[in-house]
């Protein structure tokens, strides 16, 4: 097959492609995946992790490439492998559901861009319900707030909706020089996995996800002040919560029982 062609990391995709066999090594092994299981990669790059997946797997992966001139590098590369699907297409568009039509739960793997983990994580939320696992690569901050807990300067919006639906662990850092490009910032690994049950149910998703965006809109104002109009202090306090804390206090059943009880006032 040759050489595949040479690609330069383009700023506007937010490339950073990793180059550390020990870190690509523990990532896989942090993964662990096994033959038969369905995984689907999201921005292979230039295949650093691609490879030893299709081997572990010894059968199909599907990889979601938004550049079309990384295609041609991971076929010349990935070529002996007849179970790799490439799907040219955006992860923030992508519906994942059209990939789990043989019932088994997708796995979700990626060294995800910085530029669109947030609303990513977003999108993939809406997959929950077929996803077995996720592992990601993203910015250090981000995984810190993923993974936050209630008092944490990183507790927001971000890990309060992903906590709701799975449960969120840091596994381990890894430096800026394991990627070619070095970012500016570290990288760490996240594993999220989508709770069997959830510990607590809000009635209407739509309406919890909207307060909890309000509350944390100005974290620096009370509850009482970022929830004006939604819930009055007598509402807050009737719930055992006091309005003249910030949000970044509150745990994630505190968050539901305030939509819950706007939703039954509604």
């Amino acid at each position: 097959m040759g050489n595949p062609p040479v690609h330069k990391a383009r700023k506007r995709f937010g490339q950073n492609f990793l180059n550390d066999d020990h870190v690509i090594d523990k990532i896989v092994k942090s993964i662990s995946p096994k033959p038969g299981q369905h995984l689907i990669e999201i921005g292979p790059g230039q295949g650093a992790i691609t490879e030893p997946l299709l081997e572990a797997l010894e059968g199909n992966l599907d990889v979601i490439e938004l550049d079309r001139d990384l295609i041609p590098i991971l076929k010349a590369k990935l070529f002996r492998h007849e179970g790799l699907q490439i799907h040219e297409a955006d992860a923030l568009k992508f519906d994942f559901a059209s990939l789990a039509s043989d019932g088994r739960p997708l796995r979700m793997v990626g060294n995800l861009p910085y530029n669109i983990s947030t609303p990513l994580m977003f999108h993939l939320l809406e997959y929950s319900d077929i996803v077995e696992d996720m592992h990601f690569m993203l910015q250090k901050e981000v995984v810190q707030r993923l993974c936050a807990a209630p008092g944490d300067s990183a507790y927001g919006r971000l890990g309060i909706m992903m906590q709701y639906r799975c449960e969120a662990r840091y596994l381990f850092t890894v430096p800026p020089g394991s990627f070619s490009p070095p970012p500016k910032v570290d990288s760490a690994i996240v594993r999220l996995t989508p709770r069997k049950e959830l510990p607590y149910t809000a009635s209407n998703f739509e309406l919890f996800a909207q307060v909890v965006k309000a509350a944390f809109a100005q974290r620096r104002k009370t509850l009482r002040n970022n929830l004006k109009g939604m819930i009055d202090d007598a509402g807050l306090e009737a719930l055992g919560i006091n309005p003249g804390i910030r949000a970044e206090m509150l745990g994630i059943e505190a968050f539901v029982n305030i939509a819950n009880a706007i939703d039954k006032a509604a």
